[in-house]
């Protein structure tokens, strides 16, 4: 009895889990069945825009390729022309090529008829300047010369007269020098002769006295002082000689210098100065 009441209880439960399975999958394919409606719809509804966007597209882009084939032609006919404008151009851009290197070429010219110009400008101010300083020069060389040329007549009369003056010193001092010297050496020729004498007087003597070597050795010793103070004043009268003809010689150099200072030639003094040798010559 249990076994036929759980049996029963089962058949029954089978059932009401048939049945809910049953109601479940109806349910199920109700829900897929609205799905693929949805989805069906929905893709009918895609499909169309898309075939209306592709339709749409495709008639843009006809119109478009349309376009561009009407523009690609303006291109065309556009670069036919830029074409014969760029030959045009060129050819112009040629002579212009041309003409701009004409224009270099003047005004390289041009610029270095400038730096001329300019050069010269500058050398005209300089040459103005140093005009300006040459005429103040002229002007201040011209009062320096009014006042040489009065110096000048001045000094001319002072040289004719130093010249004058100079001149009969000059004649004095040489007719005193030439006296002078004259006295000197006829008393140098005297001294000269009276020492020979002397030393042959001496001579005699010794040679006719026989004196003892002792008085001889005294005798001569005198007689070497003797001739010693001699020696001595015919050197000291030498000396004096040397020294006049000395002081001649540089009067006459100072003259002569005086003379060149002033522009006036030795030779036209109208006589010869004299210039008298040194001594030993």
């Amino acid at each position: 009895e249990i076994e036929a009441k759980y049996n029963k209880k089962m058949h029954v439960l089978r059932d009401e889990l048939d049945l809910r399975r049953k109601t479940e999958i109806h349910e199920v394919e109700e829900r897929k069945n609205s799905q693929i409606s949805v989805l069906m719809k929905n893709h009918e509804k895609a499909f169309s825009d898309i075939k209306n966007y592709y339709n749409d597209v495709t008639l843009n882009n006809l119109a478009l390729i349309n376009t561009l084939k009407e523009q690609m032609e303006e291109m065309k006919k556009k670069e036919n022309h830029l074409e014969k404008e760029m030959a045009d151009m060129l050819l112009q851009n040629k002579q212009l090529t041309e003409r701009l290197q004409q224009a270099q070429e003047q005004v390289s010219e041009l610029q270095k008829k400038l730096a001329h110009y300019e050069k010269d400008k500058e050398a005209l101010t300089n040459t103005k300047a140093h005009l300006k300083v040459s005429q103040k020069e002229l002007k201040d060389l011209q009062w320096e010369h009014e006042v040489l040329e009065q110096r000048f007549s001045k000094v001319q009369a002072e040289r004719d007269e130093l010249y004058q003056k100079f001149t009969k010193a000059i004649t004095e001092v040489q007719q005193k020098t030439g006296f002078k010297n004259l006295l000197l050496e006829r008393k140098l020729k005297g001294l000269f002769s009276i020492l020979e004498k002397r030393e042959v007087e001496l001579n005699e003597v010794l040679a006719a006295s026989n004196l003892d070597p002792s008085a001889l050795s005294l005798v001569s010793r005198k007689l070497e002082d003797v001739l010693d103070s001699k020696n001595t004043t015919i050197k000291d009268l030498q000396f004096e000689l040397a020294r006049v003809c000395k002081a001649h010689n540089d009067l006459l150099q100072t003259f002569t210098a005086k003379l060149t200072a002033f522009g006036i030639p030795p030779d036209s003094l109208g006589f010869e100065p004299l210039e008298l040798p040194a001594l030993g010559q």
